[in-house]
């Protein structure tokens, strides 16, 4: 577990995306998105805003049932959460798993971006 404050825990995971293949960052809705060939695969900040709260949404198609046993991960909202996407929120000063995270970013990624460009990643 990581001690790190939100924004860094934030900027750290978005760093992170933006070292997939065709990742670009996009500002839409007055919050961070990380998205591929015009799709988005991970948004940071959500629509609460709280600056004491990390908020972080992503599509887990392989792992969105075990994420949801977590007492701080949600279905995203704007029926996002019926396709396997989830949004995860933790207050400031609370201890989370910065690898868990990056492991869900890259979930993402690859449940997003066109197959071609997931092959060039290998497994």
């Amino acid at each position: 577990m990581a001690k790190v404050s939100v924004k860094q825990a934030e900027q750290r995971l978005i760093k992170y995306a933006l070292t997939f293949p065709e990742a670009v960052l996009d500002h839409p809705w007055g919050h961070d998105v990380v998205k591929v060939r015009g799709k988005m695969f991970a948004t940071f900040g959500g629509e609460a805003g709280d600056p004491k709260e990390f908020s972080m949404s992503v599509k887990l198609p392989v792992s969105s049932e075990m994420a949801l046993t977590l007492s701080w991960v949600e279905p995203t909202g704007y029926g996002l959460g019926k396709s396997g996407w989830v949004t995860a929120r933790i207050k400031a000063g609370r201890d989370f798993d910065l690898d868990t995270m990056k492991g869900w970013v890259g979930q993402s990624y690859r449940a997003v971006a066109p197959k071609l460009i997931v092959k060039t990643l290998g497994s």
